[in-house]
């Protein structure tokens, strides 16, 4: 029972990151209104963890991440960017 138990638990810790999926979100970020404003929204995104690309575009007004989702959420990338004082909401 043990041996059984302790192959059970192998497979899931070493199937965790089937479970976990790549998405990409593009950011509205109607704020960024210079050039230092990508800038900041970029180091803002990288800082979260998960986040694995970050594309900022000034003229846009938007970014769009890559992200792990298994590590951060939409919700985390829009207080990353409202907390560097660029509010953002999911683009549809």
């Amino acid at each position: 029972m043990n041996k059984l138990l302790s192959a059970l638990a192998a497979v899931c810790v070493f199937s965790a990151p089937a479970w976990a999926a790549k998405q990409t979100v593009t950011l509205a970020v109607p704020g960024m209104t210079c050039g230092v404003c990508p800038i900041t929204v970029h180091k803002a995104l990288t800082a979260v963890p998960g986040v694995e690309k970050v594309s900022v575009d000034e003229a846009k007004k938007d970014a769009v991440v890559t992200f792990d989702d298994a590590k951060t959420t939409v919700k985390a990338l829009i207080k990353a960017t409202t907390d560097a004082g660029y509010p953002s909401t999911a683009a549809q």
